[in-house]
């Protein structure tokens, strides 16, 4: 009864400090992701013989860095450019909300602005349209302090053994929390890298779908689709939703909209069910019901954000958990199958 209560307190603290600093830890955490990015592009680096031989290590850090810095401001300036289009451009659409109302009432004699207004009250696109934007500009102006984070873990990284090694009380448990730590590092360099690329993949088609359809800033929407597309079950939903509604706003008729919904839902279609299976496999072992509730839980906690991360956050979780013969029964039931 004592270890449950004590349990409980230290849940509910761990919640509270995840809820209330979030504008600290959120970037701490995303720094710590850049960090695994600017590993994963140094060891790519060293597989050129030319970089390899003539380049020091510490070159190669700042050469990694560099490149991730140029890409990140990259994405930013179009990123930018393109919210300021769609923020500027986004009043001339509310004309085509009456249009398109008027069109479903003639073609299916229903008054839908009574039904929406008696069944979900006041909807309204813009605002949520905006609350994504303000979203993406909060980890755009945090961006700083990510890179930041991103930069101090790489300096610290020389000095990760050897604190690891002192903070064990035996050579066995050193040897036991190294495995662990590369571990969680290859599974969520494996989630990540395996998860942009296939993002990538579904970022660039719905790219030149929505371009050929002509709808305004495509690569907002591009860039939109490759984020959403990290949320588990709902994301590629939500992602394909986005552009489809703001088509009808944009245009004031329905052939746009059922092209997207068409073309880019095909993308989706194919990208996560049959080319995501087939290249990351079960690789995860998390339960798909632990994924739902991971997603639902993060996501309250931490918003987007926190959906985007929820499945590395469950992953790290279960293999810790496997580690020690108290927490194993924990681990279990979070694993796909049992078998951690």
């Amino acid at each position: 009864m004592k270890n449950t209560a004590y349990f409980f307190i230290v849940a509910i603290s761990i919640v509270y400090l995840l809820i209330y600093g979030q504008s600290l830890i959120i970037p701490f955490v995303l720094g710590v992701l850049l960090w695994f990015v600017f590993r994963k592009l140094k060891s790519l680096l060293e597989r050129v013989d030319f970089i390899k031989n003539k380049f020091p290590s510490w070159l190669k850090g700042i050469l990694s860095f560099l490149i991730v810095l140029v890409f990140l401001f990259g994405i930013f300036e179009i990123l930018s450019i393109s919210i300021q289009n769609l923020t500027e451009s986004y009043p001339t659409y509310q004309t085509n909300v009456g249009i398109i109302l008027e069109q479903i009432n003639i073609k299916f004699n229903i008054d839908l602005i009574t039904i929406l207004k008696e069944n979900i009250g006041t909807f309204d696109f813009g605002e949520l349209l905006s609350s994504v934007i303000n979203s993406l500009s909060g980890i755009m102006s945090n961006t700083f302090m990510i890179i930041l984070y991103g930069i101090f873990v790489l300096l610290e990284e020389s000095n990760f053994q050897p604190k690891l090694k002192a903070l064990s009380s035996s050579p066995e448990q050193f040897e036991q929390s190294q495995k662990i730590l590369e571990k969680i590092e290859e599974s969520i360099s494996r989630y990540f890298g395996l998860k942009s690329l296939l993002s990538v993949i579904t970022g660039v088609l719905s790219y030149v779908v929505l371009l050929t359809i002509g709808i305004d800033s495509p690569a907002f929407w591009a860039f939109l689709i490759f984020i959403l597309n990290f949320i588990p079950t709902i994301g590629s939903l939500i992602a394909t939703l986005f552009p489809a509604i703001f088509s009808l706003l944009q245009f004031g008729e329905f052939t746009p909209f059922l092209l997207i919904l068409f073309f880019v839902g095909l993308i989706q279609l194919i990208v996560g069910n049959f080319l995501e299976p087939r290249l990351m496999g079960s690789s995860m072992n998390i339960s798909p019901l632990v994924t739902i509730i991971s997603l639902s839980l993060w996501g309250l906690i931490w918003g987007i954000t926190g959906m985007i991360l929820s499945v590395p956050i469950t992953v790290v979780m279960i293999i810790i958990f496997s580690q020690f013969e108290k927490t194993k029964p924990i681990a279990i039931l979070l694993s796909e199958k049992g078998d951690i």
